[in-house]
């Protein structure tokens, strides 16, 4: 008679399936253990750290796009009409040449990014721009848009080229002395001593100063428009700019005591008047005198 072994209920593979598992699982307090352990502490702090990191992320830009639109919708109110109202001036009567973005055209207009309000004040201002016709450089003419317009143009250049800004305050507030050294210095050149103005090389001059106004001079030195060079503020500093101006129209509006001014050019007026008016009476009186002999 056979009985039964209770263990033979047991199938073959599992005593050693059972063994794999054990093996795979370390017992708690051996080293592996402690291992596995801190690579899942490790774990669990890296995705802490992503956690905070997105959640920063996330508050930043909440706040952002709570605070940006505002203080760009104020900028917007404040400018948005000058400034539409300069891109329409723009685009009547200046794109032809200078291009739709303010990049310029070959061959026709350099590009108005980075020149500023300065700029757009004295070539407007004076006339210059819009150019009548392609030439060695603009004339000096009355200016065809109005100080409101040229506000106008002003706010839509700077804003989407950015540049030298208009001065503020008196532009006279400078020493007349000095102003006269550095006008004999670096303007008297081409400007002549007095700032009448003359003549240089390919058919091209120096315009008088004699009508020009405070800020067409100062927006010239900033900006150094056709042949004449930049003076920023790192070669000739504000004070300086003002003292040039003082002296600009001091000599502009001083009388001339002596007599006739002559175009206060120098000794060429002088030798002319000489010759054509002393000379010719000289001359005169010689063969008068002659004819009564």
């Amino acid at each position: 008679m056979s009985t039964t072994n209770p263990q033979s209920d047991t199938l073959p593979d599992e005593e050693p399936r059972r063994s794999r598992w054990s093996r795979r699982r370390p017992a708690e307090g051996t080293p592996a253990a402690a291992a596995r352990a801190r690579r899942r502490s490790k774990q669990r702090r890296r995705i802490g750290n992503v956690a905070a990191l997105m959640a920063g992320l996330v508050l930043t830009g909440a706040l952002y796009s709570t605070l940006a639109p505002g203080a760009q919708a104020a900028d917007e109110g404040s400018e948005s009409s000058a400034e539409a109202a300069g891109r329409e001036l723009y685009e009547r009567s200046c794109i032809s040449c200078h291009g739709e973005n303010l990049e310029g055209v070959p061959n026709r207009g350099p590009s108005l990014i980075g020149v500023g309000e300065a700029a757009v004040y004295f070539q407007v201002h004076t006339g210059r721009m819009p150019l009548v016709r392609q030439a060695e450089q603009g004339p000096d003419k009355p200016a065809v848009f109005s100080d409101e317009e040229i506000d106008q143009l002003m706010a839509y250049v700077q804003a989407n080229g950015g540049g030298p800004t208009l001065p503020s305050g008196d532009l006279r507030d400078g020493d007349l002395a000095a102003g006269g050294e550095l006008f004999r210095l670096n303007c008297s050149q081409c400007h002549n001593f007095v700032g009448q103005g003359g003549a240089l090389s390919s058919g091209k001059y120096a315009p008088s100063l004699e009508d020009s106004n405070d800020l067409e001079i100062y927006t010239a030195m900033l900006t150094g428009p056709e042949n004449m060079p930049v003076f920023g503020d790192n070669q000739i500093t504000p004070e300086e700019k003002r003292a040039i101006i003082n002296y600009v129209q001091t000599i502009t509006d001083m009388p001339d005591p002596g007599g006739a001014g002559i175009g206060r050019i120098g000794p060429v007026s002088e030798g002319l008047v000489i010759w054509t008016v002393a000379i010719s009476a000289l001359m005169f009186g010689i063969f008068w005198m002659g004819s009564k002999a």
